[in-house]
Parts: C-alpha cells; structure tokens; sequence
C-alpha cells in the first residue's frame, strides 16, 4: 500500500469516480489545500482537530493567521509552487498557543489541475516513538567515531604494556599462578579485538562512490543469507524493477545491509519467520546538507522486515548508539555501523516497530 505522502493525497483527490472528501476524512494526519493567496481551500477532518478549528472557520482564511509568516511551511508551499513538484520536508516544529507544540514532518505538492494550489499534509513525529529522521543517526555515528578514536589512542598501548608484563610473569609462576597469567592475556587480546572492530568508525575520509545496483546487492546479501545464518526463516524480495542505480559504495551498502537483514533474521520466529527485502521510488523526499543550503534527493527506499516480536519501546530512542543491543551476547554496533555508513552516503534511516514486527528503511541518492 502506498504511504500517504502528499504526491499520492494529490492524486487520490484527482482520483476518477471518488469522492475525495470521503478518503481524505478516513485519514489520521492532518491534510488541507491551500490557494494561490495561501488561504485555505479544503480541511480534511484530522486537520479540523489539529489546526484547532472547523472547516467552517478556516474557510477562506490565510494560513498566516495561525502560523507565523516565517514559518518554513510557507517556504516549502512556495517552492512546490515553484516547481510545480512535491518536496517533504522532515523535524518541522509547530508551536502555538492556539495549536500546542508538535515535531511533524510535511509533504507539500502542486495540485497541476488547479494554478497555484497545493496539498499539504502533516505526519507528527512524537520524539519518543520516531526517530528525526536529518540527525539521530548522524548523531550516533559522530558519538561512536569519537568513542573509537578514543579507545584506539588510550586504551591499546596500555594493554599491550598489560599483556606483555603477564607474559613476563608467566615464565616464572607456578601453575596456578600461570592460570591467572594467561587469562589476563585472553581478556587484553579480547579488549583488543573489541578495539580493533570499533576503529572502523573513526575513518572519516569520504568514501569511493559511483553507480550500484541496489538490487544486485540485495541478492548477494540474501545468498548470503540463506546459505549462512537464515537457517528456518524465508526471505521474499519485492522489488521495483525500474529502480535507477544508487549513488554508492558496493561493499559497504551490503556491509550494511548485511548487518540489517542478519538482525531481522535473529528477530524473527525461528517457526513461521520471515524476512521481506523492498525496495521503491518515493518522489519529493530530500535531505538538508548540515552547514549548507542545499539540499539531496533521496527517492530511493530499501527496507528490510522482519515479523519478530518488535524493538522494547525503551531501546527505540538511541537505537543507533553504541552497545545498545537486545541480544544477550550482542556487542551493540552493528546499527551504529549501518548508521555510519547510511551518513556516509548522505542517506537517512529510520524504522517502525509494533508487536508485529520491524522495518527498517534506507533512504539512498541515485546516481548522477
């Protein structure tokens, strides 16, 4: 089913022999059209609720007088005006008296039949149950690259002098002492090793990008899958066949999908699980660059699925940082990695959880 971005609210309200009032009403987000002076020409029920006001009242009525005239909503609905295009926009906060505060994130699109009219709809992104989409993961990745750098300067000389004096010790103690010896050189090898993995986070250096078949990728992740570690689980591909190619690196999207499809694979039931790999274009998703005013597509979308028991509600806000983990005898950086690697690419990735299941979806540029 097509999510209900502003693009497929506008073809809906086009929609041959439908009523659009009936649809729009039957929707939980907010959506309303605005005219070509920015004053309201359509209310859908939930925008009634969230804008405080009957469709009655704010008909006819200019946006201004409920949102400040500097509000970004005004420049996105001018810049679909423009362009004659739909554009989202993500982490946008509305905070009135009269509307209350809320984060939401907003699809505006041209309406082509009518001049200068355009269709906003608005998705509340609760702070506790989504993730920003522009910096959670960034965040986290910035948080574990420091961490690393960290352990990588101050933490292995130290053990190498540990280690090494143990083994001094151990050609004179006696047998049991040479018990303990041996064991402080297992747990500095195992610290280490630790070190070692994490090291990977602190390489900053822009990586190689070009044109990848997000699909061939797909399917050297899921062989891998199935002759490795899927064991019961029954992966599905559901793909658009006219994807472009992603503007990425090969070995380090499937290092990341790897690791995604590896967790939805632990997370779904070892009788009757299964693991769904999509992918889609989603038209109008772009992503400020931090520092700049420009800004990325992002029309691709890969999501993997899983039909597990979901994420605890109290690991989904820094489901991203270092050593958050459900698995007993997890290590917590494997999400960070995908994170890292997402930034990488100037992606973004967020997921959805419930009792049913979790999908996760990376948002990649295409090719130049």
């Amino acid at each position: 089913m097509p999510s209900m971005t502003a693009p497929n609210l506008a073809r809906l309200v086009r929609g041959a022999g439908l009523d659009h009032s009936v649809i729009l009403n039957a929707l939980s987000e907010p959506v309303f059209v605005l005219d070509d002076a920015n004053a309201f020409a359509y209310v859908n029920l939930a925008a009634e609720q969230f804008l405080g006001h009957s469709s009655k009242t704010l008909a006819g009525r200019p946006l201004t007088d409920l949102l400040p005239t500097d509000h970004p909503i005004f420049m996105l609905v001018e810049q679909a005006r423009a362009g004659g295009h739909s554009i989202t926009e993500f982490g946008v906060t509305i905070d009135t008296p009269r509307i209350g505060a809320h984060l939401v994130a907003v699809d505006v699109a041209a309406i082509s039949e009518h001049e200068g009219h355009v269709v906003v709809a608005l998705q509340e992104r609760s702070i506790e149950r989504k993730l920003d989409h522009q910096l959670i993961h960034r965040s986290a990745a910035r948080s574990i690259t420091g961490m690393a750098a960290l352990l990588g300067h101050e933490i292995k000389n130290p053990l190498s002098g540990i280690r090494g004096a143990a083994q001094l010790l151990e050609a004179s103690a006696s047998e049991p002492d040479k018990v303990l010896t041996r064991l402080i050189c297992e747990e500095a090898d195992r610290i280490v090793s630790l070190v070692d993995r994490m090291e990977m986070f602190a390489d900053e250096r822009p990586i190689e990008r070009g044109a990848v078949n997000i699909h061939e990728v797909l399917g050297h992740v899921r062989k891998v899958a199935e002759t490795g570690f899927a064991g019961q689980v029954t992966l599905h591909e559901s793909y658009d066949p006219s994807l472009p190619p992603v503007f990425g690196n090969r070995d380090l999207l499937i290092q990341a999908l790897l690791n995604l499809v590896k967790n939805a694979v632990e997370a779904a039931p070892k009788k009757g699980g299964e693991v769904r790999l999509s992918t889609r274009y989603q038209q109008g998703v772009r992503l400020a660059i931090p520092g700049s005013g420009s800004r990325v597509d992002l029309p691709l979308v890969v999501t993997v699925q899983d039909n597990g028991p979901g994420i605890p509600e109290d690991l989904r806000p820094n489901l991203f940082d270092a050593f958050v983990t459900t698995k007993p005898a997890g290590k917590g950086l494997g999400l960070a990695l995908v994170a890292k690697v997402v930034g990488a690419h100037g992606g973004t990735i967020e997921f959805d959880s419930d009792e049913k299941g979790t999908a996760f979806r990376l948002m990649l540029p295409k090719a130049p």
